[in-house]
């Protein structure tokens, strides 16, 4: 998280009140980051995951998944050749898969023990990669109004999603590309799902969204930490926990030009 670059980011995770009672912890977790490429180009990377709770260890494949996805983030840019497409994504999934499996085999466990949903976002100036498997969403903008980038995944069975951890991951995994460049991006766990989206059409609710945006175009580099805890604030209060009972995360971030 951080202000970096033309990109002013923010993301926090919260834990349900469901897993509050129930004695456990958040099993939701996030990553994002702007950063510059070799050729000078902002570029931006959102991930967020949300362990199974049918899953033993849902919660630390959420996180394994985003360490993952930030040292491939890492590597992709050190290298400096790579495309805004449908492959930098299966690669991402793959690479996340192998350091689930080899955590299970090392813990003596299976890969489903470590099931999490993963949600993606790698940004450039002249296009946008989105990924995602299972549930969440991702919203951004462009030159119109707030778009869902992906419709989000259920399952066979109600309240189902898939999993990375899912034989099939690769073949569910859903990919967009956007070639034209985005003001702003959010990314968010199913937890707050029902806030975010207008669930009858699967659109963006607006006015859950704008102020945020505003906030984030409107605040200063030094008054971070600020926008961060504001952010848990919000995710913690009476107002989310009385619509979700469920972890919650959410990342934001605006292109100031």
């Amino acid at each position: 998280m951080g202000f970096r670059v033309n990109w002013r980011v923010v993301a926090a995770s919260a834990v349900g009140t469901s897993h509050v009672e129930n004695g456990t912890y958040c099993e939701d977790s996030c990553w994002a980051q702007a950063d510059i490429t070799n050729e000078k180009q902002p570029i931006l990377s959102i991930f967020v995951a949300d362990g199974a709770g049918s899953a033993e260890f849902g919660g630390d494949g959420a996180e394994i998944a985003m360490k993952t996805a930030a040292d491939f983030m890492a590597g992709k840019i050190i290298e400096g050749e790579f495309g805004i497409n449908d492959e930098l994504a299966v690669q991402c999934i793959r690479a996340i898969r192998q350091s689930i499996e080899s955590r299970a085999i090392a813990d003596g466990k299976r890969p489903r023990d470590f099931a999490c949903t993963l949600l993606g976002v790698v940004s450039l100036p002249h296009a946008t990669l989105t990924m995602q498997i299972g549930d969440g969403g991702i919203v951004f903008q462009a030159d119109k109004d707030l778009e869902l980038a992906i419709v989000p995944m259920i399952g066979e069975y109600a309240n189902m999603t898939h999993f990375v951890t899912d034989e099939n991951a690769i073949e569910v995994l859903c990919t967009r590309v956007i070639n034209e460049p985005l003001s702003k991006v959010a990314v968010f766990s199913d937890g707050i799902q029902r806030l975010a989206l207008n669930m009858i059409d699967n659109t963006p609710h607006i006015p859950f969204f704008s102020p945020f945006f505003k906030t984030l175009e409107s605040t200063r580099s030094e008054q971070e930490d600020e926008l961060h805890s504001a952010l848990f604030k919000f995710l913690n209060s009476q107002a989310v926990n009385c619509r979700t009972d469920d972890d919650k995360t959410l990342a934001l971030a605006v292109f100031i030009k």
